[in-house]
């Protein structure tokens, strides 16, 4: 407890530190009040029922990142999705298009290059999905436009184009909050925008299963306790999943500048155990809603609405099975697109360093690219269960709404965002010859190495 405090007061003693800090909080807040901003033109008292239609399947899982703002229909309905889109589009065309390609080797210019294109993308993503949220808000049965609007004030062709306007503005707003939390706050702003939006589910989800559990049937504070240790369990495997690595060491040749000497030292290439981070999670998921997405369309048809129903993410063994799989698959495949061994044996090679027993060039690209193999299995297991972990928990008759917080998506990036955040508070105390957040080694997060998602 001392501990704690006394880092408190280190804390605040950097005046740097203290006011990054701040910033965040206030960015963060202008988000939170923001995402309470209902569209005009749309009835806030007509928003019960699509708050219950947007908490299940594919739209959940955007309402999940958009921090509740998607079921609210506000102004930050569409959140920073569009801009995540954009940004995997972009990460999977450095891959196969030559320009690309360039610009991502061109340094700070090419970086600025693809910021500018994946900001483009973004507006161009937030337009076509702006005009399918509204067309879902005003089709749905328990919404309608405001009925003491004058419809010669505000028509149907006016209402899409002013909404639509405002959540793409909404968009690039969330986008630049994030900018600047990363700029002038603490910890990458997209990523604590995203966290903020699931942990602050977390409140109402911990109290709405307290008192599932203070009921008649419900076995009282021993099992709420339980299931909070089973949770604390989930989060420190969680912990190790994200800072698991194998370090592969280098050693570097040594070379003799005039009088000066080069090289001659071993250090350590760190090859995470998961390098894909949450993205296989994201992209099983949505292929996973599919049935029930297309089911919706066709109510009368008794097939997809059987494989719908066999595909229940809560009462389904198969929905488990194949999700699991599902999440292997695109593990390797993920981690193929963004860990190049090809790349890495060049940046050695050029920077004179070599992996002992191994010849340089193509031996060592095939060395990596069979290390990386064999610690994207595990990798890739250890993630599918945590992915499934909720199912379990909604076996075991826990509330569904925290169910969501024992693995998922939502368990990965909260952990994800809170260690890379802890990383960099750390590192100003450290760079200040002030101590560390934790006595036994420093924090590591996602951003230390390759593969940060």
């Amino acid at each position: 407890m001392f501990k704690l405090i006394q880092t408190i007061k280190n804390i605040i003693k950097i005046e740097d530190l203290r006011i990054r800090i701040l910033f965040t909080l206030g960015f963060i807040l202008i988000y939170r009040l923001g995402s309470y901003v209902v569209l005009p033109g749309v009835d806030p008292n007509a928003l019960a029922a699509y708050s219950k239609q947007s908490s299940e399947g594919i739209l959940g899982l955007i309402n999940m990142f958009a921090g509740g703002a998607f079921s609210r229909a506000s102004i930050f309905a569409l959140g920073i999705m569009p801009y995540i889109s954009a940004s995997i589009v972009i990460q999977l065309l450095g891959i196969a298009v030559p320009y690309f390609q360039k610009l991502q080797k061109e340094g700070e210019s090419g970086r600025k290059k693809l910021n500018q294109i994946t900001r483009v993308l973004t507006i161009a993503v937030t337009g076509v999905q702006s005009v399918a949220f509204l067309s879902n808000l005003k089709n749905s049965a328990s919404l309608a436009i405001v009925s003491n609007t004058n419809p010669e004030i505000l028509s149907p062709l006016l209402f899409m184009t002013m909404n639509m306007i405002l959540l793409t503005a909404g968009t690039l707003f969330v986008m630049w909050l994030g900018e600047k939390i990363t700029d002038k706050g603490i910890g990458n702003g997209i990523s604590l925008i995203i966290m903020i939006g699931i942990v602050a589910r977390l409140p109402l989800a911990l109290f709405a299963e307290l008192d599932t559990r203070l009921g008649e049937t419900g076995g009282g504070l021993v099992i709420f306790f339980v299931e909070i240790v089973a949770l604390l369990a989930v989060i420190l495997g969680t912990i190790l999943l994200v800072q698991g690595t194998r370090r592969i060491p280098v050693q570097y040749a040594k070379r003799i500048v005039g009088n000066r000497q080069y090289g001659g030292v071993r250090q350590y290439l760190p090859l995470k155990v998961n390098a894909a981070g949450v993205m296989p999670i994201i992209f099983a998921q949505a292929l996973m809603f599919i049935p029930a997405t297309i089911a919706q369309f066709f109510p009368d048809s008794s097939a997809w609405r059987g494989l719908a129903a066999a595909l229940n993410q809560y009462t389904s063994f198969w929905y488990s099975f194949i999700f699991a799989i599902m999440i292997i698959l695109f593990t390797y495949f993920y981690t193929a697109v963004t860990v190049n061994p090809s790349q890495i044996a060049d940046d050695l090679k050029r920077n004179g360093g070599f992996i002992p027993g191994i010849k340089p060039g193509k031996k060592t690209s095939g060395y990596i690219d069979t290390v990386m193999s064999r610690i994207t299995l595990p990798g890739s297991i250890f993630l599918a269960l945590v992915a499934i972990m909720p199912s379990f928990a909604g076996i075991l008759k826990v509330n569904t709404q925290f169910a969501q917080f024992f693995g998922g998506t939502s368990l990965l990036i909260m952990v994800g965002v809170i260690l890379d955040t802890l990383q960099q508070i750390e590192s100003h105390l450290l760079m200040r010859h002030y101590d560390g957040l934790m006595k036994s080694g420093r924090i590591k997060g996602r951003t230390g190495s390759m593969g940060g998602y």
